[in-house]
């Protein structure tokens, strides 16, 4: 099964975004990281389906 490789911006986006959390005090991490994936969870949620065949 194929998957097509992320964009190379949404990728280095992503990459940012871990870099600030974790240089945030520990206690901000947890909230952050749980805001990360709440934001990750909603793209893959409205994201195009495809048909597999």
């Amino acid at each position: 099964m194929d998957h097509p490789e992320p964009h190379t911006d949404a990728r280095a986006d992503l990459v940012s975004r871990l870099e600030v959390i974790e240089a945030q005090p520990l206690p901000t991490r947890a909230a952050a990281y749980e805001s990360l994936a709440e934001s990750l969870s909603r793209q893959l949620d409205s994201g195009p389906t495809a048909s597999r065949p």
